[in-house]
């Protein structure tokens, strides 16, 4: 204690400045990932996109395609410590445009359209602390391991 300050305090969180991207999502880096065996969409998040920032948020693309082939691109970020997201902006006719009602929402593990959870609980988070390594990242979002959205598989693992 001879700083001065209570090591067991809590934090305020203090976030960074967030930039919209500059360019669109890079359809070589498009990774898809699991979400849930209720929702009707696909989801993939560009790879080139994840930013781990030193506020504890981590920023991403992310790419929502409905049944019909429409496509969606938002850019987001999560906070493992409080399990929540942000919407920063959306990618329309070829352009980021930022959302000027952004705020932190509580990530919903219970709906069909838990992507954020899934990114949260299979790659982006361990637990409630940040993965800091870009590389487990990215290896965490490999469609064969993918653990965010686990897939039902019966006694003998198979799925």
């Amino acid at each position: 204690m001879e700083s001065g300050l209570d090591p067991f305090a809590p934090m305020v969180f203090k976030e960074g400045a967030t930039a919209m991207p500059l360019n669109p999502p890079n359809k070589a880096t498009l990774v898809p990932f699991y979400v849930s065996q209720h929702t009707i969409f696909k989801f993939a998040v560009d790879t080139d996109s994840i930013l781990i920032g030193a506020d504890g948020v981590t920023r991403y693309i992310v790419v929502l395609t409905n049944p019909s082939g429409g496509q969606q691109a938002q850019y987001e970020g999560i906070r493992c410590d409080s399990f929540q997201w942000r919407l920063y902006g959306t990618f329309e006719n070829q352009a980021w445009k930022e959302n000027p009602l952004s705020t932190w929402r509580g990530i919903q593990s219970n709906v069909p359209n838990r992507y954020q959870a899934s990114l949260a609980q299979g790659a982006f988070c361990n637990f409630n602390s940040q993965e800091k390594n870009i590389k487990t990242i990215i290896r965490a979002l490999n469609p064969n391991g993918f653990t965010g959205g686990t897939k039902p598989t019966n006694s003998f693992g198979v799925q």
